[in-house]
């Protein structure tokens, strides 16, 4: 690796914790609920793991939040190659907020990785989710777009994931992984970009659209596109609900394996959101994780499913599960039914707590019908 380009959507993923599932037009609703950025966090936790691999790179990239900031805390000397316009400054003193704190836009974004093309990089490395890798692909195909994947004259893209929702095939499992990938890999493959209609995301329909068929570095570790299937999980529903214990405090996730448990137990789900119940009650519905926090009573049950194609049970679309309700569990249910583990090598786990994902790590039986289950292995 010569030379990539580092830029980072400092506000992806804010609303995922307080149950927003996404941040496009919610950032001040984010903060109003007490969120807190995840994104830089990952930004340097990717290019720590690059810096040892690769500590000679050159990285172009934006100021401040935009990735300068992780980019020195992990160890580099970035070259900056685009600052927000002139008048976001002025508002800035107008304010007293510090100008490398001033909140970005899809525009920045989009400029940056311009300037990164200007300056021929080998990697377009982005922090964010789909909404970001969108922004990125467009300038890839406005400036490279008649020219063949796979050639010189395409300049590849990889995420970092830090979006609530995950659904194109142009990310790293993991934040560790993408600057593993960055400072290793050596040739490319076309990958999707996909993206969802947020709104209709949050009242519980999922309208996906490709965007973008773009060039990401082959590895194991990029995740597949989010599969959406819709075999019958009957059976492993009604067996479930027939050993739901009334003293235990169930955590339901989102999804529709999940949701048909819930329906067998006379719960109306939240498709897309997480719902608590105890014996019989719905003490909360399409919670945030401090509600979860708020009603959970020992014993706790988490209850999860896969994401069909991807296989994360924690860290993508149930952000409200955070590492403070995995702690409170003692019990851990994932469910899918057998056709969803069949398109499925390995179960994944990307909590922001490393402590965690190493705990849940290792073999793990999923339950995949009345009486059945499977071992599947968790890295």
């Amino acid at each position: 690796m010569d030379a990539l380009g580092v830029v980072v959507n400092p506000i992806a993923g804010m609303g995922g914790r307080v149950g927003l599932k996404g941040t496009d037009g919610k950032v001040a609703e984010a903060r109003r609920l007490g969120a807190e950025p995840r994104a830089p966090d990952r930004a340097r936790e990717a290019l720590r793991s690059l810096h040892r691999r690769d500590p000679d790179a050159t990285v172009y990239t934006g100021a401040g939040v935009l990735g300068e900031r992780a980019a020195r805390d992990a160890g580099f000397d970035p070259e900056v190659v685009y600052e927000p316009a002139s008048d976001a400054d002025a508002d800035c003193r107008a304010t007293g907020v510090d100008p490398a704190d001033a909140e970005t836009t899809a525009a920045d974004t989009r400029a940056a990785v311009r300037a990164f093309l200007e300056r021929g990089v080998d990697l377009v490395l982005f922090v964010g989710g789909d909404g970001t890798a969108v922004d990125v692909a467009e300038v890839l195909e406005a400036v490279e777009g008649d020219a063949e994947i796979g050639t010189d004259d395409r300049t590849p893209m990889l995420g970092v994931p830090a979006g609530v929702k995950i659904y194109s095939s142009a990310f790293a499992v993991t934040p560790a992984d993408a600057g593993r990938i960055a400072a290793e890999f050596d040739r490319v493959e076309a990958r999707e970009v996909n993206d969802i209609d947020e709104d209709a995301y949050r009242e519980g329909e999922v309208r996906t659209e490709l965007k973008a068929v773009v060039p990401v570095p082959v590895a194991p570790d990029v995740q597949s596109s989010k599969q959406l299937s819709s075999g019958s999980v009957d059976s492993l529903a009604a067996g479930f609900a027939r050993e739901v214990d009334d003293d235990r405090t169930y955590v339901f996730g989102p999804g529709g394996t999940v949701g048909a448990i819930e329906e067998e137990l006379g719960i109306d789900p939240s498709p897309l959101g997480v719902d608590v119940w105890r014996d019989g009650e719905v003490l909360a519905r399409d919670a945030a994780e401090s509600d979860i926090l708020a009603v959970l009573e020992d014993p706790v049950t988490i209850v999860v499913s896969p994401i069909g194609g991807q296989g994360f049970i924690f860290g993508r679309g149930n952000h409200q599960i955070s590492p403070a309700v995995i702690e409170r569990a003692d019990e851990i249910e994932v469910v899918a039914s057998e056709a969803k583990l069949d398109g499925i090598d390995a179960l994944h786990v990307d909590t922001d707590d490393e402590a965690i994902d190493e705990e849940l790590r290792g073999w793990l039986r999923v339950r995949t019908g009345r009486f059945t289950t499977r071992l599947v292995k968790v890295v």
